[in-house]
């Protein structure tokens, strides 16, 4: 790993973007192993796949954690709404779409 004031060329640059990538899609999949675990769940206790609060909980969430990093909000609450549609719609494989 090198810092980015470390990297002397674009191949240096590329490689680490390379090892970023890898990274955020290795949470990804685990993010995604715990949508399928919650989706288990909410068929036990009766839960929708959509809860709209907590919706808006993740979504203030990452616009904090955005903030908090130097990031702009408004790009990474947007990208995670559409994370959670696709989580949403990955429940409702195992809870139905009536469920919502």
């Amino acid at each position: 790993m090198k810092l980015p004031t470390d990297c002397k060329n674009m191949a240096d640059i590329r490689a680490e973007i390379d090892r970023v990538d890898a990274g955020l899609m290795a949470a990804l999949a685990e993010r995604a192993r715990y949508i399928d675990r919650a989706a288990q769940i909410k068929t036990d206790i009766g839960l929708p796949a959509r809860i709209p609060d907590r919706v808006e909980e993740v979504v203030t969430n990452v616009g904090r954690l955005a903030v908090e990093n130097g990031l702009p909000p408004e790009v990474y609450q947007k990208m995670w709404r559409d994370l959670i549609d696709w989580s949403i719609a990955r429940e409702e494989q195992f809870l139905g779409r009536d469920q919502t």
